[in-house]
């Protein structure tokens, strides 16, 4: 896992190309409040090496992380578009909602529901619900997430998520344009979910 640490100092922007991570470290931050996400869009994970990278939430415009709640290996934020985020909000803008524990939540209840088929429309119904926007005839993703990534957000391995994208397709609900990275999704797959609202 590669990342760079986030600068000690207070800063009101910091610029994360997508495909980059950055580390909090707990014990830097403890006490300064909580990063913004002024714009794009954020995978929050675990850089502990026994769980191998775990999602715990996305984050996008708008959203806060509390890095006064950080478990003592700290977390990693990964830009999955190009990502702008501040180290100087306050604690006092959240008005106690959390949008990790939101996130940890959701993620939680789709490795629990029965199949793999299932957990994978679920994750792409609340990914697509949250983060994405309705285009067309689609439903457009502004990121991808590698199988292996898809495989560890469902509780399944890289091959079967493989599998189930490739039946996806198949059946014209998914399309991966080349050259764009974007992801577009049929409405139906996704209003379908048993996780769909």
């Amino acid at each position: 896992m590669s990342f760079r640490f986030l600068p000690e100092e207070s800063m009101s922007a910091i610029r994360v190309p997508t495909g980059h991570s950055v580390l909090i470290d707990a014990s830097n931050n403890a006490g300064k409040g909580c990063l913004e996400v002024l714009d794009g869009i954020a995978r929050v994970y675990c850089p502990c090496e026994e769980t191998e990278g775990m999602t715990l939430a996305f984050l996008q415009a708008g959203d806060f992380l509390r890095t006064n709640r950080l478990c003592s290996e700290g977390v990693c934020v990964e830009a999955l578009t190009p990502l702008c985020f501040r180290n100087d909000a306050e604690i006092s803008e959240l008005d106690g909602y959390d949008p990790v524990n939101e996130w940890t939540l959701q993620l939680l209840k789709i490795r629990h529901l029965g199949s793999a088929e299932v957990r994978l429309q679920a994750l792409l119904a609340l990914l697509v619900n949250r983060l994405g926007k309705r285009c067309g005839n689609w439903c457009h993703l502004p990121f991808r997430l590698t199988h292996e990534r898809i495989g560890e957000l469902i509780g399944s391995t890289r091959v079967t998520s493989t599998r189930l994208i490739s039946r996806l397709r198949s059946a014209d609900l998914l399309n991966a344009p080349t050259g764009e990275p974007i992801l577009k999704l049929a409405p139906t797959l996704i209003e379908s979910s048993s996780l769909a609202a």
